[in-house]
């Protein structure tokens, strides 16, 4: 593909429009910086830090496990983990065997992530040895090709004398009994040599990643996203960010080798979370603080803030309800958090004065960026200097990215520039479809001059000075703190309920998590429950950001004359009434 210069005169200065040098294999993220700092802090948890040497080792002797298990290049394997130290040693140890990564969410119900082991065909899953975690992981596995399970405890991770205290004092996370024929953690890397199995990665054609999103239809499959599809996006991001590192200093490009310390609150079984933190700090030779839950804390998120006063990052990767939460945090005035240098924001709209008050407390500078789990993830930036971005915009293509916007109906003709379309993608970083859906990838990609193009489900338009603004989407899915739910996910679980005999939902704003879920449903005949019950029903079933805030039981529902369910005359009557 032949990549056109962006038409804008605003274009940031020194940033080139095209990257190269992004052919290779991810586990190069983590060996190079082993080979050039090794002794240099890689993840930080709890005051414990592991150097890129470290972790190095540890990912190597998990790579010999898994090959010494029967793993052979292109075996998928789960990683059912909260962001505990052990997942970048996972991580790269997956990938080192040659196998590929599913990431998972770790607050799936049974059910949900069973979906997703039986889907993938994943043999092996990695969960946390948690009273809940694990029991789910267990039950989980069911009726699956998974043939080993390995459990992770984090008192090894942990400062020793925490360590000490935490086992005396009950406070270290465990479940409440192993199976006999699980592994535990500790022990396999303790008896498995550092010697990964020699194999050979084409980053360009073998997945590293899959990673399951409902894409535009809304029914959960697996994203297949190449190493190349990272490789470059990091690549990307390192060309087109640029920082103030020193006071009264020049914006530039990212420090290398221990300048930075990045926050990790985003989940890495999240796409946004993964690279931008996790891949992102490797990639810099950076310290990379792991926070499994950033809510932690009373009031909500004050542990966050002290990890951020304590360890003093310089780069955070947010969804709008965490900037949300930090600006309007009861005690923000009592810590400092002035360490930040740059913030990196999507999943959903930063608004303009959240971000005018976040950047007035700590003095740094936020990116908004657009992007997708197809896309691994960014496609969009706004321009690194305030003086070129537009809040309320995605901003430019990065470097080596084009789009374009199509009509709505057919995704085969371009939109003259003001008019709105369908935004849709081209570049490296575009996934190489969905496992096993050849019908899904048929919907989603398009033949455009001679290229791969692929059809967001999002509609917007390019301004006359190149801007890209996002005005609505195609498709119903919900984003809940920077998290998509799609409607029909949540409608096929109360669909399972023997009183539920038409059920709809929908996405209402909400100031706290930009979007909220509410269902409407229709009981059958005869049958009785109460919203209460049904709310019971759905925290057993499905995990939290899904779960409805409201339910309204109704006697009937819209429906067309072919007895779809009309979720537009739903969201229309919520927005008459409010």
């Amino acid at each position: 593909m032949t990549l056109i210069k962006w038409e804008t005169p605003f274009w940031p200065e020194g940033v080139a429009h095209d990257v190269t040098d992004y052919n290779y294999p991810l586990t190069e993220l983590l060996d190079n910086a082993a080979r050039k700092y090794p002794e240099k802090v890689y993840t930080i948890f709890n005051d414990a830090t592991r150097t890129f040497a470290q972790v190095k080792d540890t990912s190597d002797r998990i790579a010999n496990f898994l090959a010494g298990h029967g793993i052979k290049k292109g075996d998928r394997v789960a990683i059912f983990l909260p962001n505990i130290p052990q997942f970048p040693e996972i991580f790269f140890g997956i990938l080192k065997a040659g196998a590929v990564c599913v990431n998972c969410n770790p607050v799936y119900t049974p059910a949900e992530l069973n979906h997703q082991l039986s889907d993938s065909g994943a043999k092996i899953v990695f969960c946390m040895d948690h009273p809940v975690f694990y029991k789910s992981a267990v039950k989980a596995i069911e009726d699956t090709d998974v043939e080993t399970v390995i459990i992770c405890n984090i008192k090894s991770y942990l400062p020793k004398l925490k360590a000490i205290l935490g086992s005396l004092l009950g406070k270290i996370p465990k479940a409440d009994h192993h199976e006999p024929n699980h592994f535990m953690f500790d022990e396999i890397v303790a008896t498995s040599a550092p010697t990964p199995p020699a194999i050979t990665i084409n980053p360009h054609e073998d997945t590293a990643l899959m990673l399951y999103t409902g894409g535009t239809t809304g029914v959960p499959k697996g994203a297949e996203l190449t190493h190349v599809n990272f490789t470059y996006d990091l690549e990307a991001a390192v060309e087109y960010f640029r920082l103030v590192h020193d006071k009264n200093g020049k914006a530039e490009k990212l420090r290398y080798g221990g300048f930075h310390t990045f926050l990790g609150v985003l989940p890495w079984y999240h796409v946004f979370g993964i690279n931008s933190t996790l891949l992102l700090a490797a990639k810099t030779g950076s310290r990379l603080i792991c926070v499994p839950d950033p809510r932690a804390g009373n009031p909500p998120f004050t542990e966050v803030l002290t990890i951020v006063q304590k360890h003093k990052p310089t780069f955070m990767t947010a969804v709008p309800t965490i900037f949300v939460a930090f600006t309007n945090h009861p005690l923000i005035d009592k810590f400092d958090i002035s360490s930040l240098m740059g913030c990196l924001s999507g999943g959903a709209p930063l608004p303009p004065e959240v971000c005018r008050q976040f950047e007035d407390k700590t003095g740094a500078i936020i990116f908004e960026a657009y992007g997708l789990t197809e896309t691994a993830p960014a496609v969009c930036c706004n321009p690194p200097f305030k003086e070129t971005r537009k809040i309320g915009s995605i901003g430019f293509p990065i470097p080596g990215t084009d789009v374009k916007i199509l009509d709505t109906e057919t995704g085969t003709k371009e939109m003259p520039r003001g008019e709105d379309g369908e935004i849709a993608v081209c570049g490296p970083q575009v996934m190489k479809g969905y496992w096993k859906r050849p019908d899904a990838n048929e919907e989603v990609f398009r033949e455009f001059e001679g290229s791969r193009y692929f059809l967001t489900g999002d509609i917007g338009n390019i301004d006359a000075d190149g801007y890209i603004t996002i005005t609505d989407r195609k498709k119903d899915m919900i984003i809940v703190s920077g998290f998509n739910v799609y409607p029909r996910d949540v409608e096929d679980i109360l669909y399972t309920h023997p009183a539920v005999e038409l059920t709809a939902v929908v996405g209402l704003p909400d100031k706290r998590s930009g979007e909220m879920v509410k269902a409407y449903v229709k009981l059958k005949d005869g049958a009785s429950v109460t919203i209460e019950e049904l709310m019971q029903f759905c925290k057993e079933n499905m995990a939290g950001y899904k779960r409805p805030r409201e339910i309204e039981i109704r006697d009937e529902i819209p429906v067309s004359n072919v007895g779809k369910v009309l979720r537009r005359a739903l969201r229309d009557e919520e927005a008459a009434k409010s």
